[in-house]
């Protein structure tokens, strides 16, 4: 019986050693696989650098609509803050007088003109009859005296039909061009123009309008620079487009060009007074408003650009992580320039056009680690449909 028992002791002993052997396998540290990350290769091409200010919008036209003869005013031909048409009655003022003016003068001038005729006619008789001393000089010069006299006359009858008929037309105050008209300032039945003109009301024009910047000295020269370096001048790139963009919007959504430079710099703000001209059809610009504005100051740009989104920073500047040849985690520092369309960014230098730049997986990736590296596109279509 002992070498029985003696001999499950054995076993029951190896059978432990062999199930903590066996333990011992399956506990044993097994690295993770390598990360896969999203790669991809700067993308090369020219680009449009900018200078972005702010600006404010301002009205092409803004006139104070006026009434500049005496009258009571009959009626106001619009709604206050409606959009109107050049030649759109806006404000009539009571005409009648004008029109008996304009009669009483018609009547002077056709009196002036019946008189001239027959001046001319008593002219012509005494100037046959002098060659038969039948009437002196003296009398011959009377009568051409008296014609002369007449037409002067008929002139100011003339100058006199013009000013009521002008009168007559001031009576109806009439849009000068497209625009808004702000709220009447006066109400039917008011008399108005007397003494001096009468301010009514104030159309301002929407379609187009300005938007007005400033640059800055240092900016200015920086510009004109380039111009000199390139042998170009303002004429010889043509329209320069200026986009702009209002502060509740992203980007630059309106396009319009430049209108108008200052001949000089101002001295006490060493700022140069510029200004543009944009389409306004849609009415979204309003006058007085702060927007945002891209000049362009160098065209034609060529450049190595990354997504901005795949540079870090740290306490030696920007930095990207690139994948070599071997998989393995690169952080490469790098020089970068302006940010540009579509969320990328220039690098300047510590880049070369083939290498892989890590887009996506950026906090799975680090330095000295090998990596899977999947092209964009394939990222794109694994995580798809």
């Amino acid at each position: 019986m002992s070498g029985i028992k003696t001999r499950l002791r054995i076993g029951a002993a190896l059978a432990a050693i062999l199930v903590l052997a066996g333990c011992g396998e399956r506990n044993k540290y097994q690295p993770p696989p390598p990360a896969e990350v999203t790669v991809a290769k700067p993308e090369q091409r020219k680009v449009t650098l900018y200078l972005e200010v702010t600006g404010s919008t301002a009205p092409v036209n803004q006139v104070d609509l006026v009434a500049r003869v005496q009258g009571f005013l009959e009626k106001v031909g619009y709604k206050d803050g409606a959009i109107v048409k050049k030649g759109d009655v806006l404000f009539q003022i009571d005409k009648k007088d004008y029109e008996i003016a304009l009669q009483i003068a018609q009547a002077s001038q056709q009196q002036q003109e019946a008189l001239l005729v027959q001046a001319e006619a008593d002219l012509k008789r005494k100037q046959d009859l002098v060659k038969t001393a039948a009437v002196s000089v003296a009398q011959l010069d009377e009568s051409r005296a008296k014609r002369d006299s007449t037409m002067a006359a008929l002139a100011e009858a003339q100058g006199q039909v013009e000013q009521a008929k002008r009168n007559l037309e001031y009576t109806t105050i009439t849009a000068p061009f497209d625009g808004a008209v702000t709220a009447r300032l006066v109400d039917p039945g008011a008399y108005v123009g007397s003494g001096s003109p009468t301010k009514l009301a104030e159309i301002v024009q929407l379609n187009p309008i300005y938007v007005n910047f400033n640059l800055d000295e240092q900016q200015v020269l920086t510009f004109r620079e380039k111009l000199r370096n390139h042998g170009v001048t303002l004429k010889d790139i043509g329209p320069v487009g200026i986009d702009v963009g209002l502060q509740t919007e992203k980007g630059y959504p309106h396009s319009g060009t430049l209108n108008y430079v200052a001949p000089q710099i101002d001295s006490s703000t060493g700022t140069l007074a510029v200004r543009a001209v944009f389409d306004n059809k849609d009415h979204v610009l309003l006058p007085g408003l702060f927007v945002r504005v891209r000049v362009p100051k160098q065209l034609d740009v060529e450049s190595l650009l990354v997504p901005d989104v795949a540079l870090g920073n740290n306490q030696e500047g920007r930095y990207l992580l690139v994948v070599d040849d071997k998989n393995v985690v690169e952080q490469r520092k790098v020089e970068v320039g302006e940010q540009v369309e579509g969320g990328l960014r220039i690098v300047k230098s510590g880049l070369k056009p083939n290498e892989r730049v890590i887009v996506g997986g950026l906090m799975r990736a680090l330095p000295g680690n090998t990596v899977v590296p999947v092209t964009a596109a394939a990222a794109a279509e694994k995580s798809g449909p």
